[in-house]
C-alpha cells in the first residue's frame, strides 16, 4: 500500500502530468483503455535464483519514490549509474505502449530481452529478427481516475506484475490475453505501475459482478467408442465482489444431460478455474457440440455461458482431462492414436512441446503410426516450467496415466520433443533414464544455464560462496553434469544446421558430449532446416526407424549402474539401486556399480552418498552376498526374504542400517521450499497481525494464486489462520504466509521447527538475526504425516514481509534452498543483503 509520505508525494502531482494521464470519466462505460502513460527505465532482477532484485519496488515500498513526472528522476541515482527518469509513451493503434530509447536500465539482467539470454520464439516458428533498440528493464505509470468506488477487471498484455493501488498482482508476459484481474476502484485517482515492456493495459467493466470466464477454458474431447459419462472441464469463475464466493454450484447441460459440482470458495476480487464434470454420452456423432454452463446460488442461477465441445472420432487426435494430483486442478493431455488403433502391448511415443505450443497441436505434428500410440503431456501450460519442476511432475502424471489407459509394452516407451520439449526430452531423459528405450532431443537445448529462455538464465556459477550454496537447489536442470545418464539409452539427435531460434551450436554441444562416451547415439543435421521446417521437425522417419529398433532392458537384466541425480527428492533410483539420503544437499551424487549374481557379489563406488538402498531380489533367499563399496570394508551378508537393503556410510566404512525413519530426509520428503507447493497446497493468511500487516497475508495469497493459475494452469484454498482446519486439509501441504506473531497456525503446524519468526527477528537454530525488516521463505516437515510439507512465507515487519512478496519460485527450475532469509535492502543491492540461508540435516536439524 501507498505509504504516507509517499501519498503526500503524490498528491503535489501537477495538473498538468492527470491531464496526461487520465482520459476524461466516463460514467456509464465498459471498456477503458489506457492509451497515456510514463514510463522508466530501472533495474530489475527477476530470473531463475532465489535472490531477486527491483530498485523500484526498493523506492515505493520505502516512501522514497516521487510523484512520476516527465523528467522526473529516481531518487538517490546519479549519472554515473544511468539516471533513470520517467518519460511520456502513448499506445500505438494497437493498443501496446512501445517505449522508444532512454537512459538508464541494466540490459545485462538475466532475464532482460536485451540481455545474453535468448528468447525461445517457438510460437511463431521463425527466426528471430535483429532490432536496433530494445529497452532495458522498466516500468510503466499509468492513472485511472474514477468517478465512484466501483469494481473492475484489469487486463494487461506483456507485463510480469503490476502494482494497482500499491496491491501487487500477477501478469501476463506471454501476451496471451485471458489474464482477467478483478480490482477495486476507489473513487477518484487510481496508480498502476506496470513492471514490463510492450504492455497493452485496459479496464473492463462487467455487466455481471460473478460470471464464467470462457476464454481460458481446459476442455475435454467426445471421442467416439470410449466411456463420455464422466469428463472433466476446467472454466474459470471471476469475483469483482467483496465478498467471498461460498455455497455455489456450477453445472453443464450436454444433449439434455445435466451434471453440477460444488464450486469452491473464491475470494474477494479473485478468480479460480473450476472443475465443471460433464457427461457427453449422448452425442453420437462427430463435430461442435454446444454445452450450456450454468453458475448457481442458493436457489437461483447466478450466470450461464455458453461454450462448445468437439467431438471427434476415436481415429484422430484428441484431448483427454484428469484431475492432477499435484493440486487438483483440471489439466490436459493429448493422445494421437495408432493407424491399427490402441492396442495393449503397442509402443508408445510421449512427446514434449515446445514454448508456446499446445499438447494437442504437438500430438497434431505426428502422422499416425501402425506401430505405437503417440501421447503429449502439457507442462501444466503452452509455457509452463520448461518441463522442469511441476512440468516435470505433469509429465510423470500424463505418463502413469497413459499407461494405466493405453497398456503399451514397457520395454517400448519412447521419449521425443521439440525446442522447450527438446530441452525436456535431454531433462526427462537424464532425470529417469530407466523410463525410456531411447529418447529423441529435436531443436533443443540441453541446460537453463546455456539457454535462458523467457526466465532468464541459471547462473553458471555464483560470486561467492552463498550465491554457489542456493544455486546447488537448481543442480538438477544441469543435465551436462550428470550426462553419463544417458549411457543405457539410445539417443537421435535431430537439429536444422539454418536454425536461429535454438542454433545448431547446442545440438553439436551435445554431440560432443556424447562422444566421450556414449556408445549408441544418433546425429542428425537437417540442411537448411530453421527452427521449424515443417512437419519433420519432429516427425522425421529415421527418428521413429531408430526408435523401433531399440529395447529398454528389463530389471532383471541390467547388473551394471552409473546413475547420477543432484536431488533424490526429484530422482532417487536407477533399477536397483537408490541414493536414499546425501552427504552434501542437492550436490551431485553419484553411484557406479556392478552386480554378479552367479558369484554374489556386488561392488562399485559413490560420490555424495549417505545412505544407500539396494534391492537384492536377483539374489536368491538365503544366498550369500558379498558387497564392498569405495575400496572399503567388506559386507557379507545372506539375504533374507526381504529383498531391502540399506547401507550407511560413515567415516571409512559402509555398514548394514535399519530401514531410516520416514520423519527423515529421503527421496518421499527431500526439502527444498519449492518442494511445499506439491500435494494440493493450501495458503493460511495471518489475520492476527496489524491492518497492514494482513492486508499483506491475504494479498501475497492472492499474488501467489494468481500467479499458480498463469504459469500451472492451476488453483489452491486460500483460508484465514482462524478458518484454518487441520483435519479439513489432512492430506495437503501447507504453505503458512505470516511470522509466529501474526500468524494463528504458526504454532500448531511449526511447534518444533528450528526456524522461528517474529517481529523483532529470526532465529535459526542457535544463530538470531534481529531486525524489523527481514523477510524470508522456509519449509519444514508437516506434523503427523510422513511425507507432506510445510512452506513458509514470512517477514519479521511489514518491509521484510513486502521484500518476499515478489519471488520467483514459479519460474522453472529457479532454485530455492530449505531456508532463506534476506533483509529488504536486497531489493537493491541483490544477495549482499542475504542474512541466512542453507539446507537441513537429513535429520532435519540446522547445521550451526
Amino acid at each position: 500500500m501507498i505509504t504516507k509520505h509517499s501519498t503526500m508525494k503524490l498528491a503535489s502531482v501537477t495538473i498538468a502530468v492527470l491531464a496526461v494521464l487520465a482520459l476524461p470519466d466516463a460514467q456509464a462505460q465498459s471498456l477503458h483503455r489506457f492509451t497515456e502513460a510514463l514510463y522508466i527505465e530501472v533495474p530489475y532482477n527477476y530470473g531463475r535464483e532465489a535472490v531477486y532484485t527491483d530498485e523500484l519496488l526498493w523506492h515505493y515500498h520505502r516512501g522514497s519514490l516521487a510523484a512520476p513526472a516527465p523528467g522526473q528522476a529516481l531518487e538517490g541515482r546519479t549519472a554515473g549509474e544511468g539516471a533513470a527518469v520517467w518519460s511520456p509513451v502513448t499506445a500505438d493503434t494497437s493498443g501496446f505502449f512501445r517505449p522508444q530509447p532512454g537512459a538508464g536500465g541494466n540490459l545485462n539482467s538475466p532475464n532482460n530481452p536485451a540481455g545474453p539470454g535468448r528468447i525461445d520464439r517457438q510460437s511463431s516458428q521463425t527466426p528471430r529478427t535483429p532490432q536496433r533498440w530494445r529497452p532495458g528493464p522498466s516500468y510503466i505509470y499509468t492513472t485511472y481516475r474514477s468517478p465512484k468506488a466501483q469494481s473492475a477487471v484489469l487486463n494487461i498484455r506483456g507485463n510480469s506484475a503490476v502494482l494497482v493501488n500499491g496491491e501487487l498482482h500477477a501478469g501476463d508476459p506471454y501476451r496471451l490475453g485471458w489474464m482477467a484481474i478483478p480490482v477495486h476502484l476507489k473513487k477518484g485517482l487510481n496508480e498502476f505501475y506496470i513492471r514490463g515492456l510492450f504492455v497493452a493495459a485496459e479496464l473492463h467493466f462487467p455487466e455481471s459482478e460473478v460470471y464464467v470466464d470462457p476464454t481460458d477454458a481446459t476442455l475435454p474431447d467426445i471421442v467416439e467408442g470410449k466411456d463420455n459419462s464422466q469428463l472433466m472441464a476446467g472454466l474459470v469463475v471471476v469475483n469483482t465482489t467483496s465478498k467471498p464466493l461460498v455455497n455455489l454450484s456450477v453445472s453443464s447441460t450436454v444433449q439434455g444431460k445435466t451434471v453440477s459440482a460444488a464450486v469452491p470458495a473464491i475470494l474477494p476480487y479473485s478468480s479460480r478455474k473450476v472443475a465443471v464434470p460433464i457427461d457427453g454420452s449422448g452425442i453420437t456423432q462427430t463435430g461442435d457440440v454446444p454445452c450450456l454452463i450454468t453458475l448457481k446460488g442458493p436457489g437461483r442461477a447466478v450466470h450461464e455461458q455458453p461454450i462448445t465441445l468437439r467431438s471427434v472420432s476415436a481415429a484422430t487426435p484428441y484431448r483427454v482431462t484428469f484431475i492432477s494430483d499435484i493440486d487438483g486442478s483440471v489439466q490436459y493431455y493429448a493422445v494421437n492414436p495408432a493407424s491399427t488403433g490402441e492396442k495393449p502391448g503397442d509402443a508408445l511415443f510421449f512427446s514434449v512441446h515446445g514454448a508456446g505450443v499446445e499438447a494437442l497441436g504437438q500430438a497434431q505434428a505426428y502422422t499416425a503410426k501402425d506401430w505405437g500410440t503417440l501421447v503429449a503431456p502439457t507442462n501444466r501450460r503452452p509455457r509452463g516450467f520448461n518441463w522442469e519442476d511441476w512440468g516435470r511432475l505433469d509429465a510423470l502424471e500424463v505418463l502413469n496415466l497413459a499407461r494405466q489407459s493405453l497398456r503399451p509394452d514397457t520395454q517400448r516407451i519412447y521419449l521425443t520433443g521439440h525446442s522447450m520439449g527438446g530441452h525436456g526430452t535431454w531433462f526427462l531423459g537424464a532425470t529417469y533414464p530407466d523410463k525410456w528405450a531411447a529418447i529423441a532431443p529435436c531443436a533443443g537445448y540441453p541446460t537453463l544455464k546455456g539457454y535462458g529462455s523467457a526466465d532468464g538464465l541459471i547462473p553458471d556459477k555464483g560470486r561467492n560462496a552463498l550465491e554457489d550454496m542456493l544455486l546447488r537447489a537448481s543442480n538438477q536442470s544441469d543435465v551436462i553434469a550428470y550426462a553419463s545418464n544417458y549411457k543405457p539409452l539410445g539417443i537421435y539427435i535431430l537439429h536444422g544446421d539454418a536454425d536461429r531460434t535454438v542454433p545448431v551450436e547446442y545440438a553439436r554441444q551435445m554431440r560432443k558430449v556424447l562422444g566421450d562416451f556414449h556408445p549408441n547415439f544418433a546425429y542428425y543435421e537437417y540442411l537448411g532446416g530453421s527452427h521449424w521446417y515443417s512437419n519433420e521437425s519432429v516427425d522425421w522417419k529415421p527418428l521413429f526407424d531408430y526408435f523401433q529398433w531399440h529395447r529398454r532392458n528389463v530389471d532383471t537384466a541390467v547388473h551394471h549402474i552409473d546413475f547420477t541425480t543432484a536431488n533424490p527428492g526429484i530422482s532417487a533410483a536407477y533399477y536397483w539401486a537408490s541414493i536414499h539420503q546425501q552427504q552434501e544437499p542437492l550436490n551431485y551424487s553419484r553411484i557406479v556399480l556392478d552386480r554378479d549374481v552367479k558369484m554374489g557379489t556386488i561392488s562399485g563406488k559413490t560420490e555424495n552418498v549417505g545412505l544407500l538402498r539396494l534391492d537384492i531380489g536377483a539374489f536368491a533367499p538365503g544366498q550369500p552376498v558379498r558387497i564392498r563399496l569405495d575400496s572399503l570394508n567388506e559386507i557379507s551378508y545372506q539375504r533374507p526374504e526381504a529383498s531391502l537393503l540399506y547401507l550407511r556410510r560413515e567415516a571409512n566404512s559402509w555398514r548394514i542400517t535399519e530401514p531410516p525413519a520416514r520423519a527423515e530426509k529421503g527421496p518421499h520428503r527431500n526439502g527444498s521450499f519449492k518442494e511445499a507447493f506439491n500435494h494440493r497446497m493450501v495458503y493460511v493468511y495471518a489475520t492476527r497481525g496489524t491492518d497492514e500487516e494482513n492486508r499483506w497475508a491475504l494479498e501475497k495469497a492472492r499474488y501467489d494464486a494468481e500467479s499458480w493459475y498463469y504459469r500451472g494452469n492451476g488453483a489452491f484454498d486460500i483460508v484465514a489462520d482462524t478458518e484454518f482446519d487441520p483435519a479439513v486439509y489432512a492430506n495437503c501441504n501447507v504453505i503458512l504466509v505470516g511470522n509466529a506473531s501474526t500468524n494463528g497456525a504458526w504454532h500448531s503446524l511449526l511447534s518444533d521447527c528450528p526456524i522461528r519468526v517474529e517481529r523483532s527477528g529470526v532465529r535459526i537454530g542457535s544463530r538470531y538475526h534481529q531486525g524489523d525488516d527481514l523477510g524470508g521463505y522456509f519449509s519444514w516437515k508437516k506434523p503427523g504425516s510422513d511425507h507432506l510439507s510445510v512452506g513458509v512465507i514470512t517477514g519479521t515487519g511489514i518491509k521484510g514481509m513486502r521484500a518476499a512478496a515478489a519471488n520467483q519460485y514459479f519460474a522453472g527450475a529457479s532454485g530455492f534452498p530449505d531456508y532463506l532469509f534476506f533483509a529488504f535492502d536486497m531489493l537493491k543491492h541483490g544477495s549482499n543483503h542475504v542474512v541466512d540461508a542453507g539446507y537441513y540435516t537429513n535429520q532435519w536439524e540446522i547445521n550451526q
